[in-house]
């Protein structure tokens, strides 16, 4: 016991990575607020806080992306100035994004050692740098084939190719931006063991995550953030464990006690205002039906693959149709046909918010008019009209924002997420689908979500939630239909919506009991 308290006193006396005072300005903002903190070897160190609370913003410091404007930052106790990416690699620090940083057409190896071929008469050696890159992959638990293209790779195996790179620079300090945000729960148990790998090898490891489960389970010691400031920094023992350990971080996240309960679920009403009758597209969706009530929020749980984004993406037009039939408020909607989806009053919200629901480089006012240009345009856009109405859906949604005119992109992951959704409320659809509507979100902004959506279905619109947490469905919707192989396997309701009952269906097991 002795030994082991001197060296962990000797690794707090040298941190390998330290900030002192930093402070970083954006315009009309100020993202990082004099944060001082130490981060020691070969240990799993937390970052958490609400979006906006400055966490990817201390990451991009740490990084080279940003540099700061007023602080410092130390590597074994000695001041650096990072002078980008490049320099911060150099020194030892990598960072994995959320948004993957590869080159689609080219192979695993040639993107762990994109920049630093190693040549021979000008030629580059492509059968040492695979040799090498194969025995880099196989070192984080990857066994792919380094001449395979990474567009041809699943995300997880992307993210092993990511970290293979950092670990090909000799990284001492990797930085993790919510890793497992798109990766199955088999996948991320094998990151976790991965990571408790390059602990024991020396590594420091900074993750950022909104699953405070997971951050309980694999961080040493957890900070967290709020409006730019460190609020408090606690050892794993001192947070103790479960959803009283949860809902102490979420607390101090929020600043504010937070409520053990979603928000109470009214009575559906008795109209049907969307029914889907034996949907199908090509390989994903096979003879789904179902129909969902005026105030009703219908769940789909399942596991990855199920087939539930795909769904959702028929209905919406999205997906080619095989077959089936969609109606909404008894009309209609013929595939295939995005627009006449929305004017029959059906939205669909993308899980792929940057990928797919906003235009990065466009402003927040133009992301959220989008769909409904015609109200306010009358041969000419009405700009007035446009102005007060995004100004009334960032009062009614709590969107933080410096100005409408800013670009969307300047925007916290759950402020991206709220554009979104005023998007498609702002066409004032009778039927929402909303698929992943808190992924990537903090918990303070998911009290926020769930709020509206119990406000929008008590209002009479017909909500389908496609979720991956379960407790969220269990605890928003009256029924939760459970998919399996593209196939709606069970719809659970009343007693029988457990999350036993919910996994069992979803993994095809049998028990007595099931519902």
């Amino acid at each position: 016991m002795g030994e082991r308290e001197s060296q962990t006193e000797g690794r707090a006396e040298s941190p390998v990575l330290q900030v002192e005072g930093l402070t970083r300005d954006f315009p009309a903002v100020r993202a990082l607020d004099g944060v001082s903190l130490a981060f020691r070897r070969g240990e799993v160190h937390g970052i958490v806080g609400e979006n906006g609370a400055g966490k990817s913003t201390l990451m991009n410091v740490l990084s080279g992306v940003h540099a700061p404007t007023a602080g410092r930052v130390l590597i074994r106790g000695e001041p650096v100035t990072l002078r980008g990416p490049a320099h911060a690699l150099g020194l030892g620090i990598a960072m994995v994004h959320q948004e993957l940083n590869l080159v689609d057409e080219l192979s695993a190896a040639d993107n762990i050692f994109l920049g630093r071929e190693q040549t021979r008469f000008g030629l580059v050696r492509g059968r040492r740098a695979a040799a090498e890159a194969r025995e880099l992959l196989a070192r984080v638990g990857c066994d792919t084939d380094p001449r395979t293209p990474v567009r041809r790779l699943s995300v997880a195996r992307q993210q092993l190719v990511e970290i293979a790179k950092a670990l090909s620079l000799s990284a001492s300090v990797l930085l993790l931006d919510e890793p497992t945000a798109s990766l199955s729960r088999r996948e991320a148990e094998r990151l976790f063991a991965l990571i408790e790998r390059l602990k024991g090898e020396g590594v420091t490891i900074l993750y950022v995550s909104h699953l405070l489960p997971e951050v309980l389970r694999i961080c040493d010691r957890v900070t967290v953030m709020r409006d730019g400031r460190v609020v408090r920094t606690l050892a794993r023992d001192d947070l103790g464990e479960g959803p009283a350990a949860e809902a102490k971080l979420g607390s101090l996240m929020v600043g504010r006690p937070l409520a053990d309960h979603f928000p109470p679920r009214g009575e559906p009403g008795k109209d049907v205002l969307l029914r889907v009758r034996g949907l199908a597209s090509a390989g994903f969706v096979r003879d789904v039906s179902f129909d969902v009530c005026a105030g009703e929020l219908l769940g789909f749980a399942g596991l990855v693959g199920a087939g539930r984004t795909e769904m959702a993406e028929a209905i919406a037009g999205l997906r080619p149709r095989e077959a089936g039939e969609v109606t909404v408020c008894g009309r209609t909607v013929r595939p295939a046909r995005p627009r006449e989806a929305v004017q029959r009053g059906l939205a669909y919200l993308t899980e792929d918010r940057r990928g797919r629901g906003l235009l990065l480089d466009r402003s927040v006012t133009e992301n959220m008019t989008l769909a409904s240009l015609r109200r306010f345009s009358r041969g000419l856009l009405r700009l007035g009209a446009e102005r007060d109405a995004v100004r009334q859906q960032v009062r009614r949604l709590s969107i933080r924002l410096a100005r409408p005119g800013q670009p969307v992109t300047t925007l916290s992951g759950g402020n991206q997420q709220k554009v979104s959704l005023a998007r498609w409320l702002l066409a004032r659809p009778r039927v929402l689908l909303l698929d992943e509507p808190t992924r990537g979100v903090d918990i303070g902004a998911k009290e926020e979500i769930y709020r509206l959506i119990a406000r929008l279905a008590a209002d009479g619109m017909a909500c389908v939630f496609i979720g991956s947490e379960l407790n969220e469905l269990l605890g928003m919707c009256h029924r939760i239909a459970v998919m399996r192989g593209g196939r709606v396997a069970a719809v659970l309701e009343g007693d029988g919506m457990t999350e036993q009952n919910a996994m069992f269906h979803a993994a095809g097991v049998r028990k007595e009991g099931a519902a």
